[in-house]
């Protein structure tokens, strides 16, 4: 709507309805911007529309970098343009400021239209520009920084590329072993029972995969829903451990708890807070207790306005490189799991207005901290 009313208002300027400033009185002062003053007389002497504090102040309104063009020279440029191309690019050649060979030929063209370009003024960073003419020989071409949108295409092309990957692998482990049990009648029995508990266990995988991308789906639909429950975190602890103690390979586990007797519920959601817990206690008995005897420490307790829950493995630990991708959809340093429960993780506490932090010194094991806030949870 807003491009409709400045297109609207651009075109009702001819050179014959142009407002033009009125004769200097005798003793007047040149103007203060003298290269707009030699600009304006060039563009009179060309035959050029005289443009005044209207259409200026039309131009500044938007806040898009945004130019009008005339014979391809920059009449007006807002100051986004001009903090973009330059502080001097009124009355200069617009090829000088843009030089994008497609851009150009649709700003010097005669018809309206819109170009997506890559590299102008900075390398890498996408606009698309939309050309719209004002009358004849005259353009309206403002610049919509696109930077972000392709970013954020691009990681989703990525991530429905390694979550096509993560299923992919374990279906064709099924499919496999599925075949062989349909086809090879005279197996041994102990084989068939083999095949029988892969075919479970990656199915399961996958299960864990599509659960994992539902449950980031949802946090992100309601990433604008401030969570209104008070929760009780030695609730969610029990909770955690119970579910924690049914699991496969959880009898050689042992889970030490330590709760400061004066926490303060958190305001959030309970079946949010419960995954965090689930998952960072499943990433420590996933990653960090191979060996008999191993030990999962859980601890809460309150600091300031804060309760900091932390969960600590004896396991090998992450290496220092791969701390920063942590959080990271399907960067999982292990081969073990795909990364996507660490990233749930991180975007509830994120979306809590919480912090999260990893220590994890070499062959020590790792240690996560969850700080959240017990004040009102804001949307962000």
């Amino acid at each position: 709507m807003a491009a409709h009313m400045f297109r609207t208002a651009f075109r009702s300027l001819s050179p014959l309805k142009v407002e033009r400033p009125p004769p200097r009185s005798p003793g007047e002062g040149a103007p203060i911007q003298l290269d707009m003053a030699v600009a304006d007389q060039s563009a009179t002497q060309h035959g050029m529309t005289v443009l005044g504090h209207y259409e200026r102040a039309l131009v500044d309104a938007l806040d898009e970098p945004t130019l009008v063009i005339e014979a391809g020279i920059v009449r007006l440029a807002n100051a986004p343009a001009r903090m973009l191309l330059g502080a001097g690019i009124e009355g200069r050649d617009v090829r000088l400021a843009i030089r994008h060979p497609q851009a150009l030929e649709v700003i010097l063209g005669k018809a309206p239209g819109e170009v997506d370009a890559t590299g102008i003024v900075e390398p890498g960073r996408a606009w698309r520009l939309i050309v719209r003419r004002l009358w004849p020989g005259a353009s309206l071409v403002r610049m919509i920084d696109r930077s972000d949108a392709v970013s954020a295409e691009k990681m989703r092309v990525d991530f429905v590329a390694n979550a096509s990957h993560e299923l992919r692998t374990p279906l064709s482990t099924v499919i496999g072993y599925a075949e062989t049990l349909a086809e090879e009648s005279d197996l041994p029995d102990q084989l068939r029972s083999n095949f029988g508990h892969t075919i479970r266990d990656e199915a399961r995988r996958m299960l864990r995969i599509i659960e994992d991308l539902m449950s980031l789906s949802r946090i992100e639909a309601d990433r604008f829903v401030a969570p209104d429950e008070r929760v009780d975190l030695e609730e969610i602890v029990a909770s955690a451990l119970s579910s924690a103690g049914n699991g496969r390979n959880r009898n050689s586990v042992e889970f030490k708890t330590s709760l400061a007797p004066d926490l303060p519920p958190v305001r959030g959601d309970r079946a949010q807070l419960l995954q965090v817990l689930d998952n960072l206690i499943s990433n420590a008995v996933r990653y960090g207790c191979d060996k008999p005897g191993a030990v999962v420490d859980i601890a809460a307790e309150r600091s300031g306005q804060w309760v900091v829950l932390t969960v600590t493995d004896q396991g090998v630990g992450i290496p220092p490189e791969e701390l920063d991708n942590l959080f990271q959809p399907f960067h999982g340093t292990f081969a073990k799991g795909s990364g996507l429960g660490l990233a749930i993780v991180h975007r509830i506490v994120h979306d809590y207005n919480g912090e999260i932090q990893v220590s994890s010194p070499p062959g020590l094991g790792m240690t996560v901290s969850v700080r959240l806030p017990t004040r009102a949870v804001a949307v962000t």
